[in-house]
């Protein structure tokens, strides 16, 4: 038997840019440990695997993969994975909801696609859960981890911390767009800092962006860094779940935020990012858009017990 799956390019209006996505569509059949394991076969910064849903009245349950673990949400598979699943529906005639709405172990992801006459335009997230401010983490460490000097780490704003939208980063404010260029990431130095408070991995951000546009200017300029010394060209969890703690520094109402990421990578990326004050806390979400690059069939892997 073989699996269809479909590629695209995530926060970007260009082939090749961006974060790229595998999509496996139909995905019913397939264990946790195949799943995984195509996973690790692309390669990429995730693959998403969709399902029918477990309640009929939603769109599909997606579960999400790294090269190395299951997560429970993440911002650039929902918007790619929104945009391949708008187009099957097309291809088969059925009518495109007014959000499709995606289970995941963190919860349900509602998503509004707009579209045009070229097909999906934007898609817009919010994130399963509201902010959680979590650990905080001494400016040394931080350093250290990212090959930085401590003169470096910007904590006039809020001190390096833990953050969640639904999926956990440890957030760093940088000086400036310079220091955010030699960012690296440290093994060591990462080995004695996480995984914290559910954080695997290092989203660090600067307001310096007047040298960087893509296509126009940016808020935020930012970068992200995984424990396997990788680097990701897009990140929407972690792109929510900073803008949501920008907003929690403001007084109470919407914040709305152009990010850029992946610059430095040679895959710029742009994110639309908002976050409201609500009753029950600060929500957040991203919003961007994906074009189709590859389609094929795979074979699953063989698993042997």
């Amino acid at each position: 038997m073989r699996y269809r799956y479909v590629t695209t390019d995530v926060f970007t209006r260009h082939a090749y840019g961006g974060n790229p996505l595998a999509v496996i569509l139909d995905a019913e059949g397939l264990t946790t440990e195949q799943m995984q394991l195509i996973a690790r076969e692309f390669n990429f910064s995730e693959t998403s695997f969709v399902l029918p849903p477990k309640d009929p009245a939603h769109t599909a349950w997606v579960r999400i993969f790294t090269p190395d673990r299951e997560v429970p949400f993440a911002g650039h598979p929902n918007v790619g994975t929104a945009v391949v699943v708008a187009r099957e529906m097309a291809a088969k005639g059925q009518p495109l909801p007014e959000q499709l709405i995606f289970e995941e172990a963190a919860g349900l992801v509602r998503l509004a696609v707009a579209v045009g006459g070229d097909g999906v335009e934007r898609v817009q997230l919010l994130a399963p859960e509201p902010l959680s401010r979590r650990a905080q983490v001494p400016v040394e460490a931080v350093a250290r981890a990212l090959s930085l000097d401590t003169a470096d780490i910007d904590v006039s704003e809020h001190a390096p911390q833990v953050v969640s939208v639904g999926l956990p980063f440890l957030v760093v404010q940088l000086a400036d767009r310079e220091a955010l260029r030699r960012a690296r990431p440290d093994g060591a130095g990462y080995a004695s800092l996480l995984p914290l408070d559910g954080a695997k991995s290092i989203y660090a951000y600067t307001t310096d962006t007047q040298a960087d546009a893509i296509d126009s200017p940016t808020d935020i300029q930012a970068r992200m860094f995984t424990a396997r010394m990788t680097e990701d060209p897009a990140t929407g969890s972690a792109t929510a779940a900073a803008t949501a703690l920008r907003a929690a520094l403001q007084a109470p109402g919407a914040l709305r935020l152009r990010v850029g990421q992946g610059v430095d990578m040679g895959r710029p990326s742009l994110l639309l990012a908002h976050a409201e004050h609500r009753g029950d806390g600060i929500w957040a979400g991203v919003a961007g858009q994906a074009v189709i690059v590859m389609e094929g069939s795979l074979i699953p892997p063989s698993v042997v017990g």
